[in-house]
């Protein structure tokens, strides 16, 4: 069955950065353009950006371009998010998903506080 783990959430200072992971199983991971999307306490999830199948293009939310990258590593079924220069804002749960599977995992939370 399908399952996405996503994982290196944690609590970091403001201007701190972080790398999170997501494991994918269950589905061809390489056929599946992938999406990060965060949810903060009280608000609605929102999405936070893109890549393609192959990884050759990207795209970001207004509120953290600039700030983040998206990579992914076919090979290893494995998307990243890499996030800098983050910000108390940035406190949210953490979610990858694969565009069109209607799955998502349990995410991990982000935590940015002084």
């Amino acid at each position: 069955q399908v399952q996405l783990v996503e994982s290196g959430g944690g609590l970091v200072q403001p201007g701190g950065s972080l790398r999170l992971s997501c494991v994918a199983s269950g589905f061809t991971f390489r056929y599946y353009p992938m999406n990060w999307y965060r949810q903060a306490p009280g608000k609605e999830r929102e999405w936070v950006g893109g890549i393609t199948r192959d990884g050759g293009v990207k795209k970001y939310a207004d509120s953290v371009k600039g700030r983040i990258t998206i990579s992914r590593d076919n090979a290893r079924n494995t998307l990243y998010l890499q996030m800098n220069t983050l910000q108390p804002d940035d406190t949210a749960v953490y979610y990858c998903k694969a565009e069109g599977v209607d799955y998502w995992g349990r995410g991990t939370q982000v935590t940015v506080s002084s």
